[in-house]
């Protein structure tokens, strides 16, 4: 069969079936396009990570000498780990926000590494958190990032997660609720927490 008659061939068969032709062309640009903004966005990422109950024991977690005790500022302990890209990237935009927010309290910011590792914060997040080696107790934090806050008289008021879910925010976070109590002078009584998200799970050994 000549060129001339294939393209004559081809040209009837999607005249003749130009709707089937064009779902099929829109559904696979719908999909294309869906698979770029997943990896764009760093979802397709999280595949490696666990997404399960897990539960926070705040048993045995103490601050070093030097920042203990009822200093009359707030402090918060960042925990994170490098390899966890996708969840340093939503959880540092919602700690900058934290920041940003509780600027003019009485709130020092920490950060803690996983150890054995090296990497660098997220660039918007330099110079804002003072990093420590580790704290005492660190080894009972089932996964990262996770936070830890103390209040002002020196009492631990939490420990555990961000937030509730796959994606940390403001919008399903437990901590502006805690630092507001502790803001206003009102007591929080730590507890252990079952929460469920996704999250790299820490191996300190």
């Amino acid at each position: 069969m000549s060129i001339e008659a294939r393209l004559a061939k081809s040209y009837r068969f999607i005249k003749n079936n130009s709707r089937k032709v064009f779902i099929s062309l829109g559904v696979l640009a719908m999909f294309s396009m869906g698979t770029a903004l997943w990896n764009y966005f760093g979802f397709g990422g999280l595949s490696s990570f666990a997404e399960q109950a897990i539960v926070f024991d705040d048993s045995g977690l103490r601050l070093p000498d030097n920042l203990a005790g009822p200093t009359g500022r707030i402090r918060i302990v960042h925990f994170w780990d490098p390899a966890c890209k996708v969840c340093n990237r939503e959880t540092g935009a919602h700690l900058s926000y934290l920041i940003s927010m509780y600027r003019r309290a009485n709130i020092d910011f920490y950060s803690v590494r996983k150890p054995g590792t090296t990497g660098e914060l997220p660039s918007f997040l330099q110079g804002k958190l003072t990093p420590l080696d580790g704290i005492e107790g660190m080894d009972k934090i089932p996964a990262s990032p996770s936070v830890a806050i103390w209040g002002a008289d020196g009492r631990l008021a939490y420990a555990g997660p961000y937030s509730l879910g796959m994606v940390c925010t403001s919008a399903n976070s437990f901590v502006e609720p805690i630092i507001d109590k502790l803001v206003a002078g009102q007591a929080v009584e730590p507890f252990g927490m079952l929460a469920v998200g996704c999250w790299l799970l820490l191996s300190l050994e």
